[in-house]
């Protein structure tokens, strides 16, 4: 890490000498080296405060290409490489299929999508509450920053991030990252305490919260109708009927829950080394290194792939569906989308209840233009990671 915000910019990273010495260089094993047993701790200390024996333990050099000197961050590697490549296999396919099945049945969505545009005077249907809608945005805004400076620095040897760091700054993008970090968290709690406070509210028990129609927590039905999506992207059956939430959603909202953990835990141990290297030993900082990057390296390409193709880009959703930014679609689309959810919100006598006034033409223009601003920013940032993955070593 010393190496790559040093080729951000950073005048604050250690450099060679820092850890080293200026002159007689000695090697590790030679007790007047500033690296040996005796000095290291205090060599460290220079800018870690609170630098300990078991601090540093950490692997300053240590690469995940040679298995028996390094297997832990060897197997580490290998595994979230497996991960990421798996995860974005199957999700891709599942794409291509559905894009497929999309091209042959356009005739019937593209009549559907002509149709859900709502009626001057016609109420909608509101999907998603206010406080839904800013928990998504203030989470967007958080994600947003959290990808850009991360993969700035997960990318440090090409000529973007270089560029990138010099005109935000390092350390204004390193503080942004930490930021970022910090609202995910915050608004990850405040979420936690809100389905507290709706379960008590609504009176359920934790399995009618976490099982009942509204849930978007996987159950079998989810897995039923992942089958029935299958089978209809190659023609073998009816489209699925759909409720409050599809399969796909719920993974996102799961991904999330995963994400934060994963990430959010090995970040803290980046950001508090000699904190966390109390309980465990100093490599475990590199073997939390590579979870951190490889783990937001995944979640940035599925979330701007894979989500935005479910969610944008879809043939019959193209340029953008903006329900998570106004909360409302129309009675059309409700029925063709989530039928389910339509029909119990009927049965029940419901559906009045959740029928309001459309956004003003102003604000919902804004939150358009908004939408279409992170698509493209997050469709940059794809660009620039695959060009440092393919073509910048070259």
């Amino acid at each position: 890490v010393h190496g790559q915000s040093s080729l951000l910019g950073s005048a604050r990273s250690a450099k060679c000498y820092d850890c080293h010495g200026s002159h007689q260089i000695l090697p590790p094993d030679d007790p007047a080296s500033t690296l040996s047993t005796k000095n290291v701790v205090q060599t460290c200390g220079q800018c870690h405060e609170g630098a300990h024996r078991q601090f540093a333990g950490y692997l300053t050099h240590a690469t995940h290409h040679d298995p028996a000197k390094y297997p832990w961050l060897f197997w580490t590697f290998w595994g979230m490489t497996a991960l990421l490549i798996g995860t974005l296999a199957v999700a891709l396919v599942h794409t291509a299929a559905w894009l497929v099945r999309l091209w042959l049945s356009r005739e019937e969505w593209k009549g559907h999508k002509a149709a859900v545009q709502p009626k001057e005077g016609q109420k909608l249907y509101r999907r998603f509450d206010r406080y839904q809608r800013m928990q998504h945005l203030v989470m967007l805004i958080s994600f947003f920053a959290l990808a850009i400076t991360g993969m700035t620095l997960k990318f440090s040897y090409t000529d973007w991030a270089q560029w990138l760091s010099g005109v935000i700054d390092f350390d204004a993008m390193s503080l942004l990252h930490r930021v970022g970090a910090v609202v995910l968290f915050v608004i990850f709690v405040v979420h936690l305490v809100y389905l507290r406070r709706k379960k008590q509210r609504m009176g359920w028990s934790w399995k009618e919260m976490l099982a009942g129609p509204d849930s978007i927590v996987f159950n079998k039905n989810d897995f039923k109708e992942a089958g029935q999506a299958v089978k209809w992207f190659f023609g073998r059956g009816p489209r699925p009927r759909f409720g409050r939430y599809t399969y796909w959603e719920k993974f996102d909202y799961l991904a999330v829950f995963w994400g934060v953990a994963v990430i959010g835990l090995t970040g803290l141990m980046r950001w508090f080394p000699e904190a966390f290297t109390h309980v465990v030993p100093g490599w475990f900082i590199n073997v939390a290194a590579i979870i951190h990057s490889d783990e937001a390296l995944l979640a940035v390409g599925f979330i701007f792939t894979i989500h935005f193709f479910n969610t944008h880009f879809r043939p019959d959703k193209v340029p953008m569906d903006p329900v998570i930014f106004t909360g409302r679609i129309s009675l059309e689309e409700l029925k063709y989308d989530k039928p389910r959810e339509y029909e119990r919100m009927v049965e029940s006598g419901e559906l009045e209840q959740h029928l309001v006034e459309p956004f003003p033409e102003g604000v919902e223009r804004a939150s358009r233009v908004f939408g279409f601003i992170a698509l493209g920013v997050g469709l940059l940032l794809i660009a620039a990671i695959v060009y440092s993955m393919i073509w910048a070593y070259a």
